[in-house]
């Protein structure tokens, strides 16, 4: 007789065994850096030779199709039907990486190398998002095994090769494939738990909005004993101006840019939550940002105003002159209800107020934030799963305090959306020394064998 426990049994088995190395190790030499976009031929490979066999494995029909966008990576979409009557899940993750960074990584490590030390897998895409979407594929794999050939519930994956570079084509291609892609739920992983110990779900993402300021004053550069005092500094000017934007402890100014009130759920989510506190994070400054708030709520609840590049004259060797120009790139990490659509509007506004009219400002790019209610029966299904599999209590974040194109299923495809990350916070995603940790792939292997296992259990109680 198949049991819950067999599933779970055979996907920890499956790491104990050495084949989750294997895999990932054959995965992450595969480049598939999506930045530059030269040439999409080292991802569609990626998608042809790994996962279209992993997901065939899974008795699924697999199709690889083009992305609506035109020199864009491809698509891998795929579904298992088993019955009609049968919830059907999402499954979604990306094949593409950030640029592996050659030469920066410390001595003995290579982006294209996984390698263990201890307990720590080293490479490019161990923990964004080959070594993720691994244990996924290899959770289903098994409880397909355990249950006799059947998961209990219908399958559809989809597998972009552009998130790391914004996720081109990916909304538009929700839109045009609605009908392949209708599910009941999305299950997903990406980014951190909220600590290595702490199985965590995440029900949304902030959304995120990149704009600059430039001050444009003069073409070139002045000497400032002759001109000093006579001309307007633009790096002054634009200090200024920023801050007027946020304050000297990280409080946005801007009533426009300035979420609504922490809804009461929400709040009860995060009170158990700590940030920070793993052996290798930063020490929390508790007395930035928003007061009266946790960093809890500061992360996952509330917005903030990053400067993240200033630039003026040339820092690298300064002369005695005044610059001609300056600019910096502020982003706006922001949670729902946040009127961003008019942030430009809402920006060029305060600053006119404040007699800055010079200061010119351009939105880059916005990414809509986007949460599932934390009361929903897809959240209580989730966490009880994860509970009855560790023993742990889970973390729930409303939303994860970064950016995922996760308003692709939320609000095109109007999907309820359950991420669970088998990441760590100091995994250095998207940085040199790139890791995942064993201890935490082997936990999530068990995790994703429970909550696929469960999803096919009681199929006539698993559409909310």
């Amino acid at each position: 007789m198949t049991t819950r426990e067999t599933a779970i049994d055979r996907a920890t088995a499956y790491y104990d065994s050495g084949t989750f190395l294997t895999d990932l190790r054959r995965r992450v030499a595969m480049p598939t850096e999506s930045r530059p976009p030269a040439d999409t031929t080292r991802l569609r490979a990626y998608l042809e030779d790994e996962l279209a066999p992993a997901t065939s494995r899974l008795g699924a029909t697999v199709r690889i199709l083009d992305n609506p966008v035109p020199d864009a990576g491809p698509f891998l979409l795929a579904h298992r039907h088993e019955a009609d009557d049968l919830p059907t899940v999402l499954v979604y993750g990306h094949a593409d990486v950030v640029p592996g960074q050659d030469g920066r990584w410390r001595a003995g490590l290579s982006p294209w190398d996984l390698v263990v030390e201890g307990d720590r897998l080293y490479g490019r895409g161990t923990a964004d998002n080959k070594g993720q979407h691994t244990v996924n594929l290899a959770a289903l794999e098994q409880v397909l095994a355990a249950r006799g050939g059947r998961l209990g519930f219908n399958l559809k994956l989809l597998m972009e090769t552009g998130e790391e570079s914004g996720s081109p084509g990916l909304h538009e291609f929700c839109r045009r494939m609605k009908d392949d892609l209708t599910a009941d739920v999305l299950i997903a992983s990406d980014g951190p738990r909220l600590a290595a110990d702490r199985p965590t779900l995440f029900l949304g993402s902030r959304g995120a909005a990149n704009f600059r300021l430039r001050v444009p004053l003069r073409a070139g550069a002045h000497h400032s004993g002759n001109w000093g005092g006579a001309l307007r500094n633009p790096a002054t000017v634009l200090a200024a101006a920023l801050s007027t934007l946020v304050d000297a402890q990280g409080r946005i100014l801007v009533e426009g840019l300035r979420p609504p009130a922490i809804p009461e759920p929400v709040r009860a989510a995060l009170a158990d939550l700590t940030v920070g506190g793993g052996e290798a994070d930063p020490t929390v400054d508790t007395d930035w940002g928003e007061p009266g708030l946790t960093p809890a709520e500061r992360v996952f609840a509330w917005n903030t105003l990053e400067v993240l590049a200033l630039s003026a004259g040339d820092p690298a060797k300064p002369v005695g002159a005044i610059p001609g120009t300056a600019h910096a790139d502020v982003q706006l990490r922001f949670v729902v209800g946040t009127d961003w659509q008019n942030l430009e509007s809402i920006v060029r506004a305060h600053l006119d107020a404040h007699a800055l009219p010079m200061v010119e400002v351009e939105v880059l790019q916005a990414v809509p934030a986007t949460r599932l209610d934390p009361g929903s029966p897809w959240v209580h299904w989730a966490k009880a799963s994860l509970h009855r599999t560790t023993g742990k209590i889970p973390a729930i974040l409303p939303n994860l305090g970064g950016t995922l194109p996760n308003d692709a299923f939320a609000e095109i495809l109007g999907l309820p959306t359950i991420w669970v990350p088998h990441s760590h916070p100091s995994c250095a995603q998207h940085a040199p020394d790139e890791h995942m940790l064993g201890t935490v792939a082997r936990e999530s292997l068990a995790v994703m064998a429970g909550l696929f296992w469960d999803l096919g259990e009681d199929p006539g109680n698993m559409c909310p």
